[in-house]
């Protein structure tokens, strides 16, 4: 049997706890690089780093499209909650071929912490321009319902019925809410925010050009909104909200109805 925690699954030998956590690799994001369900690429070079050792309570998962590669292609940090269940902290997946904008650190190589300490503006508009969200320094592959039914599978091996997730940004909560999830806390905070884009609320008022991330009409879709609220425009940090997953099952909340990406 799986063990059911991190923790536990940490204290296997390195074989065993590898062949674990890679079930919540989505097979079709192998598949699309070929890359072998051994994670290793055709000469029989690793393309996957793993950090879980024994003792502790979360792993670390790096995923690498080709050996060398600057960015891993998957990159996943998990966590056990207090009762033992999955809380994914960090999931990011991104296509490697496109274009790289360096929103996570500065000019000197100071790591930004994805815009929360301190913000690399040039390449925050350059990414803004080329389509991508908060946080994204390459576009995504559009494959999270691969991953969510990878992750369902992986919580359910453990035998647990739900699992948890922390959206770093506006638009992580808005699209994990498409693909199921409620929210353990943080809900009034998403159905504020909406009310606050509505015409002639503050927030939407606040949408004046006074910088590139406030423009007019941000408030129509999920990556305007999100860009103004990395931009500052609540008055505070977008934090406090939690969300979780049943497996299998999907919730049906929607806090921004009719709202296109």
């Amino acid at each position: 049997m799986t063990p059911p925690s991190i923790a536990a699954i940490n204290q296997l030998s390195d074989v065993e706890k590898l062949a674990i956590y890679r079930r919540f690799v989505p097979t079709a994001l192998l598949e699309r690089f070929h890359i072998s369900p051994a994670l290793v690429d055709d000469r029989g070079r690793s393309l996957a780093t793993f950090r879980c050792a024994a003792g502790s309570t979360d792993v670390v998962v790096a995923l690498k499209h080709e050996y060398g590669a600057r960015d891993p292609l998957l990159y996943a940090h998990l966590t056990d909650t207090i009762a033992g269940q999955v809380h994914v902290l960090l999931y990011v997946v991104n296509d490697p071929e496109s274009p790289r904008f360096d929103v996570d650190r500065m000019l000197d190589g100071t790591a930004t912490e994805f815009g929360t300490f301190r913000r690399n503006i040039p390449a925050e508009i350059a990414a803004l321009e080329a389509g991508l969200a908060p946080g994204q320094v390459r576009r995504g592959l559009r494959i999270l319902r691969h991953s969510i039914q990878a992750f369902d599978e992986f919580v359910s091996s453990l035998g647990h019925e739900v699992y948890f997730i922390e959206p770093l940004a506006y638009h992580n909560a808005v699209v994990f809410e498409r693909y199921g999830f409620a929210y353990v806390e943080g809900r009034r905070v998403m159905n504020r925010i909406h009310d606050g884009f509505q015409p002639g609320a503050e927030l939407q008022i606040r949408l004046d050009g006074s910088t590139p991330f406030r423009r007019p009409g941000a408030e129509q879709s999920i990556r305007g909104r999100s860009w103004a609220v990395h931009d500052g425009i609540l008055g505070e940090p977008y934090t406090g909200v939690t969300m979780y997953k049943r497996v299998g099952e999907e919730a049906g909340i929607d806090t921004f109805p009719g709202g296109e990406w």
